[in-house]
């Protein structure tokens, strides 16, 4: 019944369309910034990091209200892995971020007056580098990428005022830097997918999906369940046991702010005592 009601929905089918229009703006900023120059210099690490980190804040800002702007499959399953998504959601969240990545990476081929060019949009482990230090790499940039995610959601849950989008952005820009020359910080399955499919360049492509969601996954894990302020061994027991997880934090936060009210109550009395002593 919650299905067909999600189904018929007007705001489920905005968060497709907006997670598909989201990843196909997202993966063209990014391939876009990886054409050569008309020299043929490479463009290097830093146009491809402006551009997904400044994308990423456009499209926060667009889509936000939206669908969460995740236009990430890592991020989408780390949302799920930490049960802030349901399953039907992640799933056809999922499925528009892949079309959009695909659908971004046709029309950049299209656009390219030299074919060869869009040999760049394809994200390949260095030759001087391994599989598996390339899978590394991109466990440590997404999971920079992903607990900074958290790290915002869990601020705005707390109605603090912050520059959230732009927080995110400049995480994007910063794990770009540190795994660009690395494995070539894709960070994201969906901007790999596209290009593997209209070249057909398959080559440890699994990296790139194994990478991003194990470090996404790993930040949700880790922010939600040890640092978040609401984090406690209850929560985590919840989640793994399918039990509604608002209930427990809602709880925690409430010890937790009780808490800080005692203390502060404590400490006014005693500044009391001192000053009337």
């Amino acid at each position: 019944m919650a299905i067909k009601e999600e189904l018929r929905s007007r705001q489920f089918w905005q968060g497709i369309l907006a997670e598909t229009l989201g990843s196909l703006v997202f993966v063209s900023a990014v391939l876009g910034s990886l054409v050569p120059g008309p020299d043929g210099a490479s463009p290097g690490p830093i146009y491809p990091a402006l551009a997904a980190g400044m994308a990423t804040v456009v499209l926060g800002y667009c889509f936000g209200e939206i669908s969460g702007a995740q236009v990430n499959p890592a991020v989408t399953v780390a949302l799920l892995a930490t049960r802030k998504v349901d399953v039907l959601r992640a799933v056809v969240y999922l499925v528009a971020q892949c079309l959009g990545g695909i659908l971004a990476a046709g029309l950049m081929y299209l656009s390219l007056p030299l074919k060869s060019t869009a040999q760049n949009y394809i994200n390949k482990v260095p030759v001087e580098m391994n599989a598996g230090q390339a899978l590394g790499m991109e466990m440590l940039a997404t999971f920079l990428l992903g607990f900074t995610v958290f790290s915002v959601e869990d601020q705005r849950r707390r109605e603090i005022n912050e520059p959230g989008n732009l927080a995110i952005g400049f995480a994007v820009t910063t794990a770009i830097f540190i795994a660009g020359r690395f494995s070539g910080a894709s960070l994201n399955p969906a901007r790999s997918l596209g290009p593997a499919i209209i070249l057909g360049y398959w080559e440890h492509h699994w990296v790139y999906w194994i990478g991003p969601i194990l470090g996404a996954v790993l930040a949700g894990v880790s922010h939600e369940f040890i640092f978040a302020p609401s984090a406690s061994r209850q929560k985590l027991v919840a989640c793994l046991t399918c039990k509604d997880i608002e209930i427990v934090e809602t709880a925690s936060v409430s010890r937790s702010s009780l808490s800080t009210v005692t203390q502060s109550a404590m400490r006014n009395k005693q500044s009391n005592k001192l000053e009337h002593s």
